[in-house]
């Protein structure tokens, strides 16, 4: 991710400067050597993000729908709303992120399950 900048508050900052997180809805860029945000994009509902930075883009999964933003702005280059697959959690992987960073993901995916599964014990007492 070399190579875009990032202007405003943060004039000049490399992308590769930035950490992105994925919280709630949102994905947030913070400055690596200080931590302070960047930008926020919210993206849809308050769910979990999955996010992949990745060829000069970042690409963010939420509530089954992808999102492909600028990394220097938060800015939406593409939206697909996964249509017919419903809303669930969305893994991403690429050639060069080959689905290493999901771990998160399936966790938060069997905590789901769990609760779900509780539930439906409690309810059929």
């Amino acid at each position: 991710m070399a190579g875009g900048r990032c202007r405003g508050k943060n004039d000049y900052m490399k992308t590769s400067d930035l950490v992105f997180i994925g919280i709630k809805g949102s994905v947030v860029a913070l400055n690596r050597a200080t931590g302070a945000q960047v930008w926020a994009t919210h993206l849809k509902g308050s769910d979990f993000v999955n996010v992949i930075p990745q060829n000069e883009a970042v690409l963010a999964a939420c509530h089954g729908e992808i999102f492909c933003l600028e990394p220097s702005t938060g800015e939406a280059r593409w939206h697909n709303p996964l249509k017919g697959f419903g809303t669930g959690l969305a893994t991403i992987a690429t050639l060069d992120n080959p689905g290493n960073g999901n771990a998160s993901v399936f966790a938060k995916k069997r905590r789901r399950d769990e609760q779900a599964a509780a539930a439906a014990a409690v309810a059929a007492v």
